[in-house]
């Protein structure tokens, strides 16, 4: 970069200029400086832009003197393609959901790793009550934590007081439905009233919003109990945060990834039996294939994000982590839907799927893809033997790399007040990926070019409605960028989960893709088939502090 395109620069971050200062850039500065967005000007054009150019910077100048909380949403929304009409749909018919038939263990701590329907079934009767729930995976998160590095904070006196509310109504016959006293932990991008929403990084330690997102108020209202705020790596990037590095149960020599780091770790370890996290670009996916989670994308504007930390308005998401596609579906069913809040968000129908046979069901795979990995293999495998048809499939093929300069816009846009004031300073990762080098750079993103990736989104969205069109769903390798990038451009949902363990002792996961709006077909192929398998069932090594 010549020094007079870095004097460009520095002026799109400087502090505002005097009415009456001279011309804030020149037009020795301003030619070099348009080869950022890669055009050929000459010295006319140059000479002609030049007093359009000075208006525009002290025009933003003005509207900087504004100041945008990351709450506040841009005049714009997005929306992911609806299925064709016109091609058949499996139509799912609701049943009533069926709880086992569970007593009591004689160890409670046998109730670490149960799914959520068997902890429900235990509340409901009465033979273990919310308190103790709250109590044994709030002591569960003590003895992981100095070694997974994963919650941020606690909220157990918040957890205690409302468990208590909730065996009350238990004992006077109220039951709120299958998440009655069953604990869970949120991603600390998450506002909660009381606590700290850090976001994970130095500049908001420190941080309290007077208000619960959204998805919170939800899960208060369907009985579950917030036990703790989860770590995130810092602005949701990674695992590492203000306070250290996340870890996997499955090897805490490794990182969890991230940024869902604590969220998937603590599901992970037998610490909680769900969690919130949120995904902009793999962070529900890979924390989840890191630490052996079955876990739910949903849909861009499936769940409101009021509430949440703003990053990419028209690519985050937040959505459950879990154990089983089946857990899933039942935090899924109490999250999902409009708020008045959120503009993105929207209400669709939504079952929890009941049990189905996937006999003759069309499930593609990325052929290409599979041919590593002997445990992605297997999932090919299992699916015919439950009578899946697989079919070889190809996802168009876009720029999806290029594309993402719409997160890299967007993000530096949510934290240009952090960027501009020198506080980016103070995150802990500062390298060429981090967030401050992302933030400065994408000051360099030609609103043109922003522009023209949003358009490549729209025929992209398209063309993979053609490509799905006939399938029921798509399976891939979970670490698949190609597909990761492509469909959180385009918002389709994911589910991630595991299909076996590697050589060296990690989880491997795969990802089934389904179409925008049909969680519940998509979580009926993955319950269907974790019903003939048992890889979600594999627990990591125990972990606890001074092992």
């Amino acid at each position: 970069m010549t020094m007079t395109t870095l004097g460009f620069f520095l002026l799109l971050l400087s502090p505002a200029e005097d009415e009456g200062s001279d011309a804030p850039i020149t037009a020795e500065e301003l030619k070099p400086a348009a080869a950022v967005a890669a055009i050929d000007l000459t010295d006319a054009e140059v000479a002609q832009m030049l007093p359009k150019v000075i208006e525009q910077l002290k025009g933003y100048q003005k509207m900087r003197g504004f100041s945008l909380d990351n709450t506040v949403p841009p005049a714009f929304t997005f929306a992911p393609l609806p299925p064709d009409p016109s091609v058949p749909r499996r139509k799912l018919i609701a049943e009533a959901i069926a709880l086992p038939d569970v007593e009591r263990p004689a160890d409670l701590r046998e109730l670490l790793w149960a799914d959520i329907g068997t902890l429900a079934s235990l509340v409901r009767s009465q033979k273990v009550s919310c308190v103790e729930l709250a109590a044994l995976f709030i002591a569960r998160l003590h003895e992981v934590d100095p070694v997974l590095h994963c919650v941020i904070s606690y909220t157990e006196e918040r957890a205690l007081a409302q468990a208590q509310t909730l065996d009350d109504e238990i004992a006077s016959g109220k039951w709120r439905g299958p998440l009655h006293g069953i604990p869970y932990g949120a991603k600390d991008l998450l506002a909660v009233k009381g606590t700290v929403t850090s976001w994970g990084a130095n500049p908001y330690r420190e941080q309290k919003i007077d208000a619960d997102a959204t998805i919170i108020t939800k899960l208060d209202a369907a009985g579950a109990v917030l036990v703790a705020k989860l770590t995130l790596g810092a602005l949701a990037m990674g695992d590492v945060w203000y306070g250290g590095k996340t870890r996997s149960p499955w090897n805490p020599e490794r990182g969890s990834s991230g940024s869902s780091a604590g969220s998937a770790a603590t599901v992970g370890a037998g610490a909680l039996p769900f969690a919130i996290g949120s995904e902009t670009l793999g962070s529900i996916v890979s924390p989840s294939r890191r630490c052996g989670n079955t876990s739910l994308r949903p849909t861009f504007g499936r769940v409101s994000r009021a509430g949440a930390m703003a990053l990419s308005w028209s690519m985050d998401k937040l959505g459950p982590l879990c154990r089983s596609a089946d857990d899933a579906a039942l935090v899924f069913s109490a999250i999902h839907g409009a708020d008045g809040i959120d503009l993105d968000a929207v209400d669709r129908p939504f079952i929890v799927p009941p049990v189905v046979d996937i006999s003759g069901w069309k499930i593609g795979y990325l052929a290409d893809s599979f041919e590593k990995s002997p445990e992605h293999r297997s999932v090919i495998k299992e699916l015919e033997s439950l009578g899946a048809e697989m079919v070889e499939v190809t996802l168009p093929d876009y720029p999806v790399s290029p594309m993402m300069v719409i997160l890299f816009a967007e993000s530096a846009c949510a934290f240009d007040e952090l960027t501009r004031s020198g506080e980016d300073d103070e995150l802990v990762q500062q390298g060429p990926q981090a967030w401050p080098n992302s933030f400065r750079a994408a000051r360099m993103i030609p609103a043109v070019e922003y522009i023209r990736a949003q358009r490549l989104r729209t025929l992209l969205m398209r063309d993979m409605a053609k490509s799905l069109a006939a399938l029921d769903a798509y399976i891939c390798p979970a670490g698949n960028f190609p597909s990761l990038a492509t469909t959180n451009l385009t918002g389709h949902p994911a589910v991630v989960a595991p299909c076996g363990v590697r050589e060296n002792g990690m989880p491997r996961s795969i990802t089934f893709v389904g179409h925008p709006y049909d969680e519940t077909r998509l979580l009926a192929i993955v319950s269907a088939w974790q019903k003939s398998t048992e890889h979600h069932h594999k627990r990591p090594p125990e972990v606890t502090a001074g092992e």
